[in-house]
């Protein structure tokens, strides 16, 4: 799909269909609706007579257009008639659902306009960009293996600007849409495939692929490199599996000078049986999506290093598998992190804090001022928060409120859980200087507890997104798979702090 911008009067443009926009009230209809609803000779008056029409927001009809007109059908989308009803998020869920009635309809090109009147509460950027993701976002698909699968036929689409600052401002949200949005599902692509088709060594792959086309330095640190490094944590996971393990770290250079880095961690595990603590059959395909956290963060730094903000910024993600074997961790063993501190494993399946935690050492001895850890790390999360929002932890209430503000505007949602020091008691270990598991009571702050002991007094957040990991049925611009969460949130937060 490409999306353009231009300028010019909507029903002088040559196209499949037209977009305009109908508020849910019964006032009288104006600008190109009205124009619309007479070039239909009233069929848009006459369908909310006839209560066609459901009043509810992000509904839409399709009216066919007479013979002399220069496109095909038109499309009405219902807006809620009432002050700053269409936001950012709204405007993004409604293109979202369009987008897959449009591609059903096999059109190939839409035009539409921004809208105006009261009720409008966005700039033509946030237009432009609302627009661009929910379409792109919308359409994905995974369908890879298919060998079967329905060629998906496509769509242009041309966003109408009425004057030259207008379509600058189009043409910037546009952009910025196209990036944020390929990268989600580019992060999707690598979460949706199957656990032998995306091993630690094709994330390295797929990770060197985009540094090379984005200017991105890249470096894999290798099983024998992260032993002579300590990484003793890391590579205790990866001591099951005859797939090696690959510690991929992406480093864009917004300024002149080198360090200071916004640092992004992504729990990379690739395929997560449990280990020697083996994790019930039922359900076990879903753990290819465990390195959901290494893919976000992997494809947040593409999309910052072509948004090019002036920032530093680095990305790590510890990859390996979690198997049992012969050579397998066992329950009781310890070992040393990177930052010298010792872990008992209590229970080889709470892997994920076991990576971290040395990514989280390697980031603070390598420049990493702030540092925000993505992972899929506890059930318990998706208890205390089902499927909306994800669980976030932070040493630092101001970088936490940095990160909340920059998720205004992306649709992703998150909720702020506590790091008391009493929870610290649980993770108290008899063996070594810590655990790695504090029981099943609070297991999401007890896991937390476990980063923040790594993090030190580095501004920190960690992000449990194993809730939202995994989208179950298609709405909007969520498609059913892996859900690329918290992807546009962390870009937006390095594009905050670059202009700050």
């Amino acid at each position: 799909m490409d999306i353009q911008t231009s300028t010019g009067n909507l029903f002088d443009q040559k196209a499949d269909t037209y977009i305009v926009y109908l508020p849910t009230n019964n006032r009288p209809l104006s600008g190109e609706t009205a124009i619309a609803d007479r070039q239909l000779r009233g069929a848009i008056s006459q369908a909310r007579t006839n209560k066609l029409f459901h009043g509810k927001a992000g509904h839409f009809l399709e009216f066919p257009t007479p013979t002399r007109s220069k496109a095909k059908r038109i499309i009405v989308l219902e807006i809620e008639d009432k002050p700053n009803a269409l936001d950012i998020n709204l405007l993004r869920t409604f293109m979202g659902t369009l987008s897959r009635q449009i591609r059903a309809t096999k059109t190939d090109h839409i035009v539409m306009a921004p809208p105006s009147g009261a009720w409008r509460n966005l700039s033509d950027s946030e237009y432009g960009l609302a627009v661009t993701e929910g379409l792109v976002l919308g359409l994905y698909k995974f369908n890879e293996h298919h060998t079967k699968s329905d060629i998906e036929s496509s769509f242009n689409v041309t966003l109408l600007a009425k004057s030259r600052s207008q379509l600058a401002a189009l043409s910037e949200g546009v952009t910025k849409g196209k990036i944020l949005a390929e990268s989600t599902n580019s992060a999707r692509t690598l979460g949706n495939q199957p656990a032998n088709f995306m091993t630690p060594t094709l994330m390295a792959q797929n990770a060197e692929s985009l540094a090379n086309k984005h200017n991105i330095e890249c470096q894999i640190i290798e099983q024998d490199e992260a032993e002579r490094l300590g990484m003793g944590s890391y590579l205790s996971v990866a001591r099951g599996s005859v797939e090696a393990p690959k510690f991929i770290i992406l480093k864009y250079h917004g300024l002149p000078r080198r360090g200071n880095y916004l640092t992004l961690i992504g729990k990379g595990i690739t395929f997560d049986t449990g280990g020697i603590s083996l994790k019930p059959a039922a359900g076990m395909e879903a753990m290819k999506w465990d390195m959901s956290g290494a893919a976000v963060v992997i494809n947040a730094i593409a999309a910052i290093a072509q948004l090019k903000p002036k920032i530093n910024v680095m990305a790590i993600a510890p990859c390996t598998e979690n198997m049992p074997s012969g050579s397998a961790t066992k329950p009781g063993d310890v070992f040393y992190a990177m930052d010298g501190q010792s872990i008992e494993v209590a229970n080889t399946d709470a892997e994920g804090r076991l990576v971290l935690a040395d990514g989280i050492a390697f980031a603070r001895k390598n420049g990493a001022t702030r540092i925000i850890d993505v992972a899929t790390l506890t059930g318990a999360m998706g208890i205390a928060l089902g499927n909306v929002r994800v669980g976030g932890f932070s040493n630092n209430t101001r970088l936490w409120n940095e990160f909340e503000n920059a998720a205004t505007t992306t649709g992703e949602k998150y909720w702020r859980l506590p790091l008391d020091k009493e929870y610290h008691e649980q993770i108290k270990s008899d063996v070594a200087d810590i655990k790695n598991t504090g029981g099943r009571g609070a297991g999401s702050i007890t896991a937390a507890k476990f980063l923040e002991a790594f993090a030190g007094d580095t501004p920190w957040i960690h992000l449990d997104i194993a809730g939202v990991m995994n989208i179950t049925s298609t709405n909007g611009e969520w498609v059913k798979g892996m859900s690329g969460t918290p992807l546009r949130t962390l870009v937006q937060l390095a594009l905050n702090r670059a202009r700050s």
